[in-house]
């Protein structure tokens, strides 16, 4: 079997799979309980001045059968005591010596509220910090969370502030809900962040109940944004881990984060640059045990890659994404429609019809109605087979080309170049 131990940034971990500051994290009993299960580490519920939270709080997005596709929380920090915390962090390190813990930190942006949590924090035994600048709601509006990560200079000193005062690896967690994650990540970066990790919750309302008119939550009839997860942020997560990994002014490792419910999603954060993962919405739909099965296909998944430890896995996609500049303007791919497989749905004829490029014939045989695609006219877009309901009816095939490669950006500069 392979290696599944990771080292992000000189935290060691047993297995790549983190339970995310959230919820499942919330106390000594839960993490403990997650390590038996098998989890390799834990980021501690956000640690901060306790507050008071609200009644109710989540909401859930389902879509076409499936129950939580998305998840909407307008949960805050702990809303426990400090040294309880502590003390339960203490206990849980000492029974768990290898396995990693966490501590997600929240305070005001001012320096010596942050050395006096680190230097506390720290005296329990965590293995490393996480920075909360993410959390968008409630407690941004009290200038923390994504009130200080959507501001560059803000993450920049107060991960320097932070890493004056720690001893262990600073891990800082960036919020999504700006222009450009890259930014904050290089800022983090200046600021002497041993890692970052992405992606924070993203602003949102869950939706409006037709019958009352309510927001989903409503706290007695008054609803409020909060942060979105679950699997359907995962694309937009997974982009900007890739943004971040390819990136060379952001030279730190990555703990990647949003919407990672298996083993599969899990190999792709760290196929494109991740070290390692945290789950939260999974965790919360389906229990703890269900890191048994992310353990059992990662180790099965690196058997077949050939591969002896999944850190050598980590990165392994991050020079295949690129910018649209870059892409091969002449590659020629198009769809192939197998009679012998397909129902006769029409689906593919319609979507093809209607919305992309009419390339997809109806016609009959033997007084059989059978679909044939011209691929003179198909531009690749991948369309009939996204729509598609039966696996293997339709096949996108690679052409090969009449002429050599060039991209955009080649194209512009020869343009350039015979102009002059």
């Amino acid at each position: 079997m392979a290696d599944l131990r990771i080292n992000l940034a000189g935290i060691q971990s047993p297995n790549p799979f983190w339970l995310a500051s959230a919820p499942p994290t919330n106390s000594g009993y839960q993490v403990q309980r997650a390590f038996e299960a098998g989890w390799g580490g834990a980021v501690w519920k956000t640690l901060g001045d306790p507050i008071l939270n609200v009644s109710s709080r989540f909401a859930a997005v389902s879509f076409n059968g499936q129950r939580v596709a998305g998840f909407n929380n307008i949960e805050l920090i702990t809303d426990r005591p400090l040294e309880v915390n502590l003390q339960e962090i203490y206990e849980t390190k000492k029974k768990f010596p290898n396995h990693a813990i966490i501590a997600s930190l929240m305070v005001e942006p001012k320096q010596e509220k942050w050395h006096e949590i680190v230097k506390r924090v720290e005296d329990v035994g965590v293995d490393g910090l996480e920075l909360n600048f993410g959390c968008p709601h409630g407690m941004a509006e009290r200038g923390m969370g994504s009130a200080s990560g959507q501001v560059p200079e803000l993450v920049e000193k107060q991960t320097y502030w932070v890493k004056e005062a720690a001893r262990t690896p600073v891990i800082v967690k960036l919020t999504p809900n700006i222009t450009d994650i890259t930014v904050t990540a290089e800022a983090a970066t200046r600021g002497g962040a041993d890692a970052v990790s992405m992606i924070n919750t993203i602003n949102s309302l869950a939706g409006v109940d037709l019958d009352t008119w309510n927001t989903v939550p409503h706290v007695a009839g008054k609803g409020a944004h909060g942060g979105y997860c679950g699997p359907a942020v995962k694309p937009i997560a997974l982009n900007m881990v890739a943004e971040c990994a390819r990136n060379p002014l952001v030279n730190v490792p990555i703990s990647g984060i949003g919407g990672i419910s298996n083993w599969q999603d899990a190999a792709e954060f760290i196929l494109m640059g991740a070290t390692g993962v945290q789950i939260c919405t999974a965790a919360m739909h389906h229990g703890f045990s269900i890191v048994e099965d992310m353990i059992d296909g990662l180790n099965n998944y690196l058997d077949d890659k050939g591969l002896a430890s999944v850190m050598d896995l980590v990165g392994r996609s991050v020079s295949r994404y690129s910018n649209w500049g870059d892409l091969d303007l002449n590659y020629k791919i198009v769809a192939e429609i197998n009679n012998d497989v397909c129902i006769n749905c029409n689906k593919c004829h319609i979507a093809c019809e209607d919305t992309s490029h009419q390339c997809i014939d109806l016609y009959t045989e033997n007084g059989r109605s059978l679909l044939k695609v011209r691929e003179e006219d198909c531009v690749g877009c991948n369309l009939c087979s996204i729509v598609c309901p039966v696996d293997g009816a339709i096949s996108m095939v690679e052409r090969k080309s009449t002429v050599p490669p060039m991209t955009w950006n080649e194209r512009q500069s020869l343009i350039s170049s015979l102009s002059k």
